[in-house]
């Protein structure tokens, strides 16, 4: 229900950029108010219903660890094992595809069994969609510096919207990726311009970049996990209303973006190094840099258990337009080390504030914030479910 309502506005969203999309929109908000608000009561009903039963549905989930609560991240990495593919992607003609999308396009539907692309060393210059009915895909590169999909559409070209201006879009449930780039070279004239949209529930990124400038990752809903990556931009450069949990990464986050207070949306940093680049690191002092800003009115964003350098300006976060949601938004720090974590002069808006105790602080875990004990053991990627 909450990606349903995540579908709404993306959809209106849709109908923002110039005069007559805007007309557009304006016709059609009438319906979508409607449809929003049963949306929206019946989520009210879900939540109310499964409120009370929250610790016995958890308790339930740790039934299907495959990994020991105790095994450390490091060793899972050990214990991994590599992973056979079923087709290869190469640029010189050695493999069964020399395009990804065509490996898409040829792997089957509807898969309910891991279906392995390797992506071979290479800069491949393409868009790739993995659609609803390309499920179980598993993308595997040469190693994130190696294995590069890169795409250049962006929104002041004038022929895309944002939405559709990703280099590669994953919306088929259960996509994996590993040792692989996904990026956007359209600079910062391009505007918006992503280089990485997942709308797949239960995906998982390992040991990838996700690199661009402005709107770099669009975590757009459902859940994820992402691990060990690196992801680069510029302006919102982390956004969308996915639950979405980014461990042991090194990221700058902002943005993200729900518009009803009980969707189970949020984006959660946990474990990551939060740093300038080297290109902005010389000049940081010249361009001040937040943990992020309401996009929309119930915007939540959770930063735990990270390093957060000087780069970060001591308020932490941003309004986006006057007072808007700065009294429904959920922004909350816990935990967090560096010169930039001081929360000391932070914003005073009503919606921020610093977790105080464990049990809060567990609700935004892999375990409980994307129930992750029930499938990321799967993935065969390394996590940590608790903090």
């Amino acid at each position: 229900m909450s990606t349903t309502i995540t579908n709404k506005e993306t959809c209106l969203d849709g109908f923002s950029h110039d005069a007559p999309c805007k007309r557009l929109r304006k016709s059609i908000i009438p319906g979508h108010t409607r449809w929003g608000k049963m949306c929206s009561n019946t989520l009210a009903l879900i939540k109310n219903f499964t409120k009370d039963t929250d610790n016995d549905k958890l308790k339930d989930g740790e039934k299907y660890y495959s990994w020991p609560v105790w095994l450390s991240a490091g060793d899972r990495k050990l214990l991994q094992s590599s992973v056979k593919a079923d087709v290869t992607v190469a640029k010189d003609g050695s493999g069964d595809y020399t395009t990804v999308a065509a490996a898409v396009a040829g792997a089957p539907s509807k898969s309910g069994s891991r279906y392995v692309i390797k992506i071979a060393a290479g800069v491949y210059k393409e868009n790739v969609e993995i659609p609803t009915t390309k499920t179980n895909l598993m993308f595997i590169g040469d190693g994130r510096t190696n294995t590069i999909i890169t795409g250049s559409r962006n929104v002041a070209s004038g022929d895309t919207t944002t939405f559709n201006s990703a280099t590669v879009a994953a919306v088929g449930d259960g996509f994996l990726a590993r040792d692989i780039t996904f990026e956007n070279t359209a600079g910062p004239s391009g505007h918006q311009a992503v280089a990485l949209r997942v709308g797949s529930d239960l995906s998982a990124f390992y040991r990838c970049g996700i690199q661009g400038y402005q709107d770099t990752l669009y975590v757009h809903s459902n859940r994820q996990f992402f691990v060990d990556c690196l992801v680069m931009g510029t302006v919102d450069f982390i956004f969308g209303n996915a639950a979405v949990v980014l461990q042991d990464c090194d990221i700058q986050p902002r943005r993200p973006g729900r518009t009803d207070p009980n969707q189970n949306t949020g984006i959660v940093i946990q474990k990551c190094t939060i740093t300038a680049s080297s290109d902005l690191k010389p000049v940081e002092a010249n361009f001040p840099t937040y943990l992020g800003r309401p996009w929309k009115e119930y915007s939540r964003t959770v930063v735990m258990q990270s390093s957060i350098s000087e780069v970060i300006n001591p308020a932490g976060w941003y309004p986006w337009n006057g007072d808007f949601a700065l009294d429904t938004l959920y922004y909350r720090e816990y935990k967090n080390t560096g010169a930039g974590a001081d929360t000391s002069h932070r914003v005073t808006w009503a919606g921020w504030g610093v977790i105080s105790t464990t049990a809060e602080a567990n609700t935004f875990t892999p375990r409980n914030f994307i129930d992750g004990g029930t499938w990321l053991p799967s993935t065969g990627f390394p996590f940590s479910l608790g903090l």
